[in-house]
């Protein structure tokens, strides 16, 4: 059955999408030895792909893990400013994962895995209205103020949608969004009255990170992953 060339690479776990339409528009795509450089392009099983001079291959079925991100990580393959990266700390045999969203440099927690670049692009779509849950430490706050998140608020000129918070204890919060704009709970917060010193993702959809120690991953079961599809 053929499909288009630029899922077909997504689906190998090299790029998203729309990645993979950069990556034939660049001219570092073959098939069957021949460049591509146009994503209005189709191939088989039988075809040869290959992006910058290596054949790729679609892994058996998709894959998903968990991964519990330390502090002053970056959520990118490479920084420019010479920062750590997730993959800086992640075995080897997981370096050609994706990752689904980011969590930014300071913050810790859940990030999810996969090697299915369509499936990352998908979780992360604002559309799809995917719940994630953060504990968020901060630097004081009153109802009044959490209120305000609670029903959306605009900081800057930027719309953010409500969030669901629940006060844990006198310097805690439970923050669930569904948008996953940029520092959005970070903004947000500070934008309340309630400044945000310490943030860490718990929960991610209907996957929760539990007792998984810093630094490691944790493989998926299908099941799991089944009901992110059907749910998507």
């Amino acid at each position: 059955m053929k499909s288009r060339l630029a899922k077909f690479i997504a689906d190998c776990g090299v790029a998203s999408r729309r990645g993979a339409e950069d990556l034939i528009k660049s001219g570092v795509v073959s098939v069957n030895g021949v460049v591509v450089d146009t994503p209005v392009f189709f191939v088989d099983d039988g075809d040869v792909v290959c992006v910058s001079g290596k054949e790729i291959k679609k892994e058996d079925g998709i894959k998903l893990y968990m991964f519990h991100k330390p502090i002053n990580t970056m959520t990118t393959t490479k920084d420019p400013d010479g920062r750590t990266t997730i993959y800086d700390v992640i075995d080897d045999k997981y370096k050609n994962l994706k990752y689904i969203g980011r969590l930014d440099f300071k913050t810790t927690g859940l990030l999810l895995l996969t090697n299915n670049g369509e499936l990352a692009r998908q979780m992360s779509l604002p559309k799809n209205h995917i719940k994630r849950t953060y504990v968020a430490t901060v630097n004081g706050f009153t109802e009044r103020g959490l209120n305000i998140a609670r029903n959306g608020v605009v900081v800057d000129g930027v719309k953010y949608r409500p969030m669901d918070i629940t006060v844990v204890d006198k310097n805690k919060l439970r923050v669930t969004v569904t948008e996953g704009k940029k520092n959005e709970i970070r903004i947000v917060l500070k934008h309340v009255g309630a400044p945000v010193v310490g943030l860490h993702r718990v929960s991610y959809g209907n996957i929760e990170l539990g007792n998984l120690k810093v630094g490691k991953i944790l493989e998926l079961d299908k099941k799991t992953i089944d009901l992110i599809l059907k749910n998507l």
